[in-house]
C-alpha cells in the first residue's frame, strides 16, 4: 500500500485482507475506488469472487447498498467510450478531408478590376496530403488511447481469482457513486469474502476539498 494511505487490515485464520481508498478524497458524484490486497494464509487454494463483495454506505442514520462496478462493466463502458470517440474522430476526419478537397481553388482581381477564379493542383495536393497525415494521426491516437485504457483496466481492476497457498492478489475495487452526495465524509462497510471467510472493513473517505 503506497501513497501514504493507511491500509485497514482484516486477518482471519486462513486469509488476510488489506483495504485502503485509492484516493484520500472522493470527488463529487464520483465512484469510490479502493485498493484491495488479499493473502492466502492457508495450505490450500482459496477462491475470491467479485460477486461476493458487499458494500454499504452509512449516511444520515441510514444504510445504502452500493453496487460493485465489475471489470466487465468497466470494459463495456470503455468500449462505448471508444465507439463515441471513433464517431467523433470520423466526423473530424471527414471535415478535414472535405476542407482539403476545396484547397487550390481561389479568386483573383486584376488591376483593371476583372475578377476570376483559378485552381492550383500543387496547392490542392499539398493540402490533401496534409489532411491525410492529420487524419491518420487522429485515428492512430484514438486507437492507441483505447488500447492503453483497456490495458490499464486489465492490470488494475480486481477480478475473480483463485489464490494459491501464500499467494498475494489484489487490485482496484470500484463502487457505484454514493447515494448521499452531501459534502461530508463518507463511511462505508465493505465485506470481502475469501474462501469461506468474511472480512468486514469499515472505511471513511473525506469529500473533495477537505
Amino acid at each position: 500500500m503506497r501513497d501514504g494511505q493507511p491500509a485497514l487490515v482484516s486477518r482471519q485464520k486462513t486469509s488476510l485482507v488489506l483495504v485502503r481508498p485509492a484516493s484520500r478524497q472522493l470527488q463529487r458524484n464520483g465512484r469510490p475506488v479502493f485498493v484491495v490486497a488479499i493473502n492466502n494464509l492457508s495450505r490450500q487454494p482459496v477462491d475470491f469472487r467479485v460477486a461476493q463483495v458487499e458494500a454499504v454506505q452509512h449516511a444520515a442514520g441510514s444504510d445504502f447498498e452500493m453496487k460493485v462496478v465489475t471489470y466487465e462493466m468497466l470494459v463495456q463502458e470503455e468500449r462505448n467510450r471508444q465507439v463515441a470517440a471513433a464517431v467523433l474522430t470520423g466526423l473530424a476526419a471527414g471535415a478535414n478531408a472535405m476542407s482539403a478537397s476545396q484547397a487550390g481553388h481561389g479568386t483573383y482581381t486584376t488591376p483593371g478590376g476583372r475578377t476570376g477564379t483559378f485552381y492550383s493542383p500543387t496547392a490542392a495536393a499539398i493540402a490533401q496530403n496534409n489532411a491525410a497525415i492529420q487524419n491518420e494521426a487522429m485515428i492512430s491516437a484514438t486507437i492507441e488511447t483505447g488500447q492503453r485504457n483497456m490495458a490499464m483496466l486489465e492490470q488494475a481492476v480486481i477480478k475473480d481469482n483463485t489464490l494459491m497457498p501464500s499467494e498475494w492478489y489484489g487490485g482496484q475495487l470500484h463502487l457505484a457513486p454514493p447515494t448521499d452526495q452531501a459534502g461530508a465524509a463518507k463511511t462505508y462497510t465493505i465485506v470481502i469474502t475469501v474462501g469461506t471467510e468474511r472480512h468486514v472493513v469499515e472505511v471513511s473517505q473525506a469529500p473533495a476539498g477537505a
